[in-house]
């Protein structure tokens, strides 16, 4: 699938604060903790819990939350699909929406149960 300028839009205006809870209610039904949200969260964007609990309370946009994000170097080993997108197909133009397939992808694979460890992409040596 293509991801459209007016998709890409539409889930940078989306508020991360709406969607957060739902990133935790499927977690926890998969018997994961908040702890290990915020773990694969800050790995992605640099944000720690007091400033993840910052951007929530100023209900900032996904817009705004990732382009305040340092994107960790290894976010480009994030691959597979989401949603029907494949990540790496996302072209660089839509950033914004790229950056949120990522998330999505490990808290996906969270939820599926996947060790921390290779949630967490290390370049191999």
């Amino acid at each position: 699938m293509k991801v459209t300028p007016e998709k890409n839009e539409q889930v940078a205006n989306m508020v991360f604060a709406s969607i957060y809870p739902l990133y935790l209610n499927r977690l926890e039904k998969n018997g994961r903790t908040k702890e290990e949200l915020n773990q694969v969260i800050e790995w992605l964007t640099g944000y720690d819990e007091e400033k993840l609990q910052s951007l929530i309370d100023d209900k900032v946009t996904f817009g705004t939350f990732f382009q305040k994000a340092k994107i960790h170097p290894n976010a480009h080993l994030i691959k597979g699909v989401v949603c029907g997108y494949r990540i790496e197909e996302i072209e660089d133009e839509f950033e914004i929406y790229k950056q949120c397939r990522r998330m999505e992808k490990l808290i996906d694979e969270l939820a599926r149960g996947r060790k921390m460890e290779k949630i967490l992409r290390e370049e191999k040596k």
